[in-house]
C-alpha cells in the first residue's frame, strides 16, 4: 500500500526557498517539504505555490509574484537531476518519482493586478495554475475571507476565459461561494479546488460545503484534500485519520473521482500527527486500505484524479 505515487495539488515551500532559509533539498533543514522527502513519499508532481503575503499587496504584488516565479525556475536549475518543471500535457507522460516534477501555481490573482496581458507573461514564464484571490478582495473577486457573497468581476470573467484559452487551471481554493458558483457557470474547463475540507466535517469559511463539493464532481474537477489541523477538526489537534475522515466523507457524498490532495505544506504552521512530512505519504495510503478503500481508489485518490485534470486542461 506504501508504493502509490502521489500528486500533491499545494505546497508553499518556495518561499523559503526565496528568503534563504532552506535549499529545499534535505530533511534536516526543517520544514515540510524537500526532495529528498519527496522522492521518498513517491511524489512525481508537486504544484509549487507562489504566494503573496499581504504586506505586497496590492501595490507590489506583481512585483512579489514574479520574485517567486524566478524563485522557482533558480531551485529548479540548481536541482536538474532531481525536479524537472512540468509545462504542457506532454511532459505528464514522463513523471515518476525518481525526477519530481514541479508545477508553478500563482496563490492570489494581485499578480495580474487589474492587467489582462501579465496571465499571458506569467503563462510564457511557465505559470500553469492560479489560485484567483487568496483570503481578501482583489481586482478579479472577493476571498474566503471577506465573507461576502459578490461574484467575480467584470476582469475577472475575463481572467477565467483566458486561463480556458491557454490551458492554465483555475484554482477556486480561498475563493468565496458565490465566486465559486461564478466560476463554476462560466468556465469550459474543470475546475481546481487545490487544498480544501469538507465544511460539514469542520465549518470553517475556507472548507467547501456539499453543494460545491457535488458540482465540482459534476464538473470532473478536483478537490485536494488539506491538511491543516484547522480545516480538518475542531479539536486541538488532528491526526492522519482526520485526513482520512474527509476522504471519506467528500467520497460518500459526491465519489471517489473528485478527491486529490493538498497538504499545503510549509503554508501551515502544524500538521496531523503521522503527516509531518512529505515522506509520510505511505502511511496515508495504508490508513485509506485500512479505510476500506480499493487499490484502484486509492490510486486515484492519491494521483490519478489529478493526472486526469492536468491532461484535460494543459495544452
Amino acid at each position: 500500500m506504501k508504493d502509490f505515487w502521489v500528486i500533491d495539488g499545494h505546497c508553499d515551500s518556495i518561499l523559503d526557498f526565496l528568503e534563504g532559509k532552506r535549499s529545499l533539498t534535505a530533511p534536516q533543514e526543517g520544514g515540510h517539504w524537500d526532495i529528498q522527502r519527496a522522492k521518498e513519499g513517491k511524489v512525481i508532481l508537486q504544484f509549487m505555490a507562489a504566494f503573496i503575503e499581504s504586506q505586497y499587496k496590492p501595490e507590489k504584488g506583481t512585483l512579489r509574484g514574479l520574485e517567486l516565479i524566478h524563485a522557482l525556475h533558480r531551485f529548479i536549475q540548481a536541482n536538474t537531476e532531481n525536479v524537472v518543471l512540468i509545462r504542457q500535457k506532454k511532459d505528464l507522460a514522463d513523471l515518476h518519482p525518481s525526477k519530481v516534477g514541479c508545477l508553478l501555481s500563482i496563490e492570489g490573482g494581485e499578480i495580474l493586478g487589474n492587467s489582462l496581458f501579465l496571465l499571458d507573461i506569467i503563462y510564457e514564464l511557465g505559470v500553469r495554475a492560479l489560485g484567483l484571490t487568496w483570503n481578501q478582495r482583489n481586482a478579479i473577486a472577493d476571498g474566503a475571507g471577506e465573507m461576502t457573497q459578490s461574484t467575480l468581476t467584470q476582469f475577472g470573467e475575463k481572467v477565467i476565459q483566458r486561463m480556458n484559452e491557454l490551458g492554465m487551471l483555475i484554482d477556486v481554493s480561498h475563493l468565496n461561494e458565490a465566486g465559486f458558483w461564478h466560476v463554476l457557470k462560466l468556465s469550459t474547463e474543470p475546475i481546481l479546488a487545490s487544498h480544501s475540507c469538507a465544511y460539514a466535517l469542520c465549518p470553517h469559511p475556507r472548507n467547501l460545503n456539499d453543494e460545491q463539493l457535488k458540482a465540482l464532481a459534476h464538473n470532473g474537477g478536483v478537490v485536494g484534500v488539506n491538511f491543516y489541523p484547522g480545516f480538518l477538526t475542531q479539536e486541538p489537534k488532528a491526526s492522519l485519520y482526520d485526513v482520512v475522515r474527509h476522504i471519506q466523507y467528500i467520497a460518500e457524498l459526491a465519489g471517489v473521482d473528485v478527491i486529490g490532495l493538498g497538504s499545503d505544506f510549509d503554508g501551515i504552521d502544524d500538521t496531523p500527527a503521522g503527516l509531518e512530512g512529505a515522506d509520510k505519504y505511505g502511511d496515508l495510503a495504508e490508513a485509506l486500505h485500512h479505510a476500506g478503500f480499493s487499490g484502484k481508489e486509492i490510486e486515484k485518490i492519491m494521483y490519478k484524479n489529478f493526472m486526469r485534470l492536468l491532461s484535460t486542461v494543459l495544452k
